[in-house]
Formats: C-alpha cells, sequence, structure tokens
C-alpha cells in the first residue's frame, strides 16, 4: 500500500511540473506591404552627364553629404522610396586616364565589404539596348544592401548606386520591398543613357 501512495505521490509531482511548461510569445508579425503601380518619370536634369527613368512614388534629393563633404557639384544623387523607407545612393566619377580599374575594384570592394553577412553575391554583367554596360550585383543575406550596381561607358563615366533601406537587415521581411524595386532599379538601368 505505502508503494501505491508513493507512485501516486510522484506521478502527482511531475503531472504538476509537467504542465508548468514556459509560456513562449508568438513571434512578431511583419506588416503586410501594399505596392502602387508601377509608372516612371525622366530625370534629365541640365548639367548632369546622364538621364534615366525612375518611379512616380520615388523622389530625388540632388543635396547629398557625403561624410560631411558635399556631393551636389559632383552630380551624386539619393532617390528616395519614402513608402519603402529605401534609398538608391548615388555616385558619379568622371574617369580620369588609367583610373576605370580603381572605379571597377572600389565598386567590387563596397560589395565584398558584406561578405562577413552574406549567403552568396552573384554579379552579372550586361549591356543594354542603349549600349551602356554595367555590372549588377545581387547579395544574399541579412546585409545591408542586397541590390548594387555600376554603370559605365569605359572612358569617360561612371554611375554607381546601391540600395539601402533603413531599418534593420533581415531578408526575410525585406524581400517584398527588394523585389518591387529590383524591378525600379532594372528599369533605371534600362532606359539609362549618357548626355
Amino acid at each position: 500500500m505505502r508503494k501505491y501512495y508513493c507512485s501516486i505521490f510522484v506521478l502527482g509531482i511531475c503531472t504538476l511540473f509537467a504542465c508548468n511548461s514556459p509560456i513562449t510569445p508568438k513571434p512578431k508579425g511583419y506588416s503586410q506591404l501594399s505596392f502602387p503601380e508601377k509608372k516612371y518619370q525622366s530625370f534629365n536634369e541640365q548639367g548632369y552627364p546622364y538621364a534615366f527613368e525612375y518611379p512616380i512614388y520615388a523622389n530625388i534629393s540632388k543635396e547629398v553629404d557625403y561624410f560631411g563633404d558635399s556631393k551636389k557639384a559632383d552630380n551624386w544623387i539619393n532617390i528616395n522610396f519614402p513608402a519603402n523607407n529605401g534609398t538608391v545612393y548615388v555616385s558619379y566619377r568622371t574617369i580620369q586616364p588609367g583610373q576605370l580599374d580603381t572605379l571597377i575594384r572600389d565598386a567590387y570592394a563596397f560589395v565584398n565589404k558584406h561578405n562577413s553577412m552574406a549567403n552568396s553575391i552573384q554579379d552579372s554583367m550586361f549591356r543594354t539596348a542603349n549600349g551602356i554596360s554595367g555590372v549588377f550585383f545581387h547579395i544574399g543575406g541579412d546585409v545591408a544592401t542586397n541590390y548594387q550596381f555600376f554603370l559605365t561607358d569605359s572612358t569617360h563615366h561612371f554611375f554607381r548606386g546601391a540600395l539601402y533601406f533603413d531599418a534593420t537587415p533581415n531578408e526575410d521581411s525585406l524581400a517584398p520591398a527588394n523585389a518591387f524595386i529590383f524591378k525600379d532599379l532594372v528599369h533605371l538601368v534600362n532606359t539609362f543613357r549618357w548626355k
């Protein structure tokens, strides 16, 4: 009889502790993003050596500050996507003799700075119908920028862009916005021309 009571006591204690599992909160959810219809407008400002089309839901800032140094005179711009907290940071360089290799190396170095967090880095060379050559980079993983590119005519002009979001890098939560803006970047590149 004593064994019977001991067994019931042990079973009761186990039942009490088994039912007191810690409370696990639900993981954070991400709000559904809605995107506008794709329509484009032209950027063809006087004084800038390039022109392209960009979305009507984006705006261009010509007042670019790079570590305290104004780059407005250097034809740098930012293409802002306010609804998505994203910005394409654009730099422009006039190629000096023998400088093209350095500019290309620098573009690859900016991409490779994400190696520690990247799952993959894919680069693809292209040439558009307008005769514009360049390289597009897709960086996979929880990185600060998933898309970067550069365009050049190999003799006079070098145009580089990188898409950043004002958010903590999270590939899954940023995937819809990245995919949406990627199509705009492809349109920008395909409509790009030197003046």
